[in-house]
């Protein structure tokens, strides 16, 4: 089995594809707009097959992002090396998000920074 893909809604679809695009190597579909119910969307893929999807309508509840919720707190992305892991992490600090742990080993052994990103969503950046 294979998780096909993640979705999450966001208030500004176009730079939450852009954050993904420009900093993730994400390539993103034409999106999707349903002219009856204002929902739109875009897909974003990924090198290894990793898809995400991001979407937007209207009306929608946009409560605080606590970091220490319940429930899905972070997306992670494999960069394939602890300098990419650094390089990203301090592209991302100079372009003003905000760094919340790393770079560092953690006492499972991953090699990680986590950042919130866009809309106080947080990603981890992990080898």
């Amino acid at each position: 089995m294979k998780i096909e893909h993640i979705a999450m809604y966001v208030n500004n679809l176009e730079a939450a594809r852009d954050f993904f695009v420009k900093y993730l190597d994400g390539k993103s579909n034409e999106g999707y707009h349903n002219k009856n119910t204002d929902f739109r969307s875009y897909f974003i893929s990924f090198d290894d097959g990793a898809r995400l999807e991001i979407m937007n309508k209207p009306e929608m509840v946009d409560d605080k992002k606590s970091l220490n919720r319940t429930g899905y707190i972070h997306l992670a992305f494999s960069l394939g090396s602890k300098e990419r892991v650094d390089e990203l992490t301090a592209r991302l600090k100079q372009d003003g998000y905000e760094i919340v742990s790393g770079p560092r080993t953690t006492g499972d052994g991953y090699y990680e920074s986590c950042l919130v990103v866009f809309e106080g969503n947080q990603i981890e950046l992990t080898v």
